[in-house]
């Protein structure tokens, strides 16, 4: 994704925006596989899809919107021959350009997908300061994907844009501000089903919501459809390999972490318990491969992994081994078949305690709170398979996490990125520093800071999942508890941090609790990747 701009720009401006966003290295040649990947384009059943990077400024807005920078709206150029626009870009001025817009055209068979609308209608007030937003009328039986944008009143010509056959398309929803000002809110559009398989994908236009308290309201744009195989396009395994090896990010620990992450052949090496319910006094060692592990059925509580029996080596390995770590890649195809998800696992023998703030208290040690046995954490790769470049990145933060876009990513050795695994908690996160959760002043601690602790998940990794055929590991598959229920008393380890606080404090503290989900107090033991929500659903 790679962008150019074509536009008038003032050079004493110093708007990130104006800076086009590059990767540190040059990109490598994928190696050729017998699929569609980094081809340029996609065949979604007769629609033939490619991806635009370069742009025409058509409008700027200098405020509003993140960081009250404004926003810029473009219009794709360099289209080639036989393809069509299906609506405009935009891009808030706080970031480095770096984007792209879909373009279609049909095959011989198929003219019928796609038609010009039969009028626009102007969505946003006539305002000579504004630009015009307009939205395509689709023919019956057809959808808009996208508006359009211009800097005159006059409407666009008719054959501008194109609008797309219904069963090409399918219900759209907003995801991201782009800029918001004087009831005009402009949001990116993703598909509203997603995740492994979803035949839905993006066009990379924009929505316009005039009422933000009506945002759940039915957009009056679509997103599209692959009515072809989403397996056409994706990487094959020396494709993966290659990917992964060029992007695959350093995570950092902090420097006062204690618990390290491992292998998991580590972790069942030395010593690792499977219990089982009714024969809970008689635990048996876990294989090194996991091979004596229950596979497939469900969590249902009849078995359970824990540390080693003897304290001394339970200590050593709650400690973990970093040299012995490896990366687990799960690979998906997501968004019809045009991004591939890499998921990153990491294992951590260990989860330490949690940590909280209380206004000028600012590290109150929670007691045991937030410890437990078996702590698996990930980073995912979004690459697009048009041409093999990294969209963006999600990290896992606790229940939940956060996209970023791979413009405003630390890159170090070329184009690995970096991550940051905060301490005790092991969250992941694109920026050193303090990350609140539950309030900046009253929340939980997750720090994070640059060590010599650090994992590179391209000197060793696995891919233990993916569409193309791969041996799993048996502990992929095993779906029970990564450790036992946690057995310490939650009140008597807040009563042991109340004493230490004045009053007014310690109700603050009752409350930070209240708000926290039920996963840091570690009350049932964790469960595997492949029982994750994001294992097969999109990432939150």
């Amino acid at each position: 994704m790679g962008n150019s701009l074509n536009s008038n720009v003032n050079s004493d401006d110093p708007l990130p925006i104006h800076t086009i966003f590059k990767f540190p290295s040059p990109l490598p040649t994928w190696p050729q596989g017998n699929g569609g990947f980094a081809t340029g384009e996609i065949d979604l059943g007769g629609l033939q899809v490619r991806q635009i990077t370069s742009f025409d400024k058509v409008w700027t807005v200098n405020e509003g919107g993140p960081d009250n920078l404004g926003a810029t709206f473009f219009e794709p150029s360099l289209i080639p021959d036989g393809f069509s626009m299906l609506g405009s870009y935009a891009h808030p001025n706080n970031q480095p350009l770096f984007g792209s817009i879909l373009v279609a055209k049909t095959t011989d068979n198929h003219h019928d997908i796609l038609k010009h609308p039969t009028d626009y209608t102007l969505v946003t007030p006539n305002d000579d300061n504004s630009p015009y937003f307009w939205l395509p009328t689709p023919p019956d039986g057809y959808k808009s994907l996208g508006l359009l944008i211009t800097a005159s009143p006059d409407k666009p010509p008719l054959d501008k844009i194109r609008c797309v056959r219904a069963d090409f398309t399918d219900e759209a929803e907003t995801e991201t501000s782009i800029w918001g000002q004087d009831g005009i809110n402009v949001y990116t559009l993703r598909p509203k089903t997603r995740g492994t398989n979803a035949k839905q994908l993006s066009a990379g236009t924009f929505a316009i919501i005039q009422d933000t308290n009506d945002s759940a309201a039915a957009l009056p744009l679509s997103c599209l459809v692959n009515n072809n195989s989403t397996s056409n396009s994706m990487p094959d395994q020396n494709q993966i390999e290659a990917v992964f090896k060029t992007y695959a990010p350093y995570i950092y620990l902090h420097p006062d972490e204690t618990y390290l992450p491992s292998s998991v052949n580590w972790y069942f090496s030395n010593g690792a318990l499977l219990h089982k319910k009714a024969e809970e006094p008689d635990p048996v060692p876990v294989e090194p491969n996991g091979s004596n592990l229950p596979q497939g059925g469900s969590n249902d509580g009849l078995y359970w992994l824990d540390l080693p029996a003897d304290e001394d080596a339970g200590n050593m390995v709650k400690k973990g081994d970093l040299e012995s770590v490896d990366a687990y890649l799960h690979v998906k195809p997501v968004l019809g078949g045009t991004c591939t998800d890499i998921q990153v696992w990491i294992f951590y023998p260990f989860n330490g305690h949690a940590t909280a703030k209380l206004g000028i208290f600012d590290k109150i040690p929670l007691g045991k709170i937030g410890e437990h046995v078996g702590d698996w954490e990930h980073v995912t790769l979004r690459v697009s398979n048009f041409d093999g470049i990294l969209y963006r990145v999600y990290f896992a933060e606790h229940s939940g996490g956060q996209w970023v876009d791979s413009q405003l990513l630390e890159f170090q050795s070329g184009n690995k990125f970096v991550g940051y695994s905060s301490l005790n908690g092991h969250a992941m996160y694109y920026k050193e520093g303090v990350s609140m959760q539950g309030g900046e002043d009253v929340g939980l601690r997750n720090d994070t800071a640059k060590s010599d602790k650090v994992v590179d998940t391209g000197a060793s990794f696995s891919v233990v999942a993916a569409e193309e055929r791969v041996v799993e590991p048996p502990w992929l598959n095993y779906y029970r508890k990564w450790g036992p229920t946690t057995s310490y008393d939650i009140a008597k380890e807040l009563e042991k941090v109340a004493n230490l606080l004045p009053g007014n404090l310690k109700e603050q503290l009752e409350k930070l609790v209240d708000a926290l989900p039920a996963e840091i107090f570690g009350q049932d033991g964790p469960t595997g990747p492949k029982m994750k929500n994001n294992w097969n659903a999109d990432e939150k």
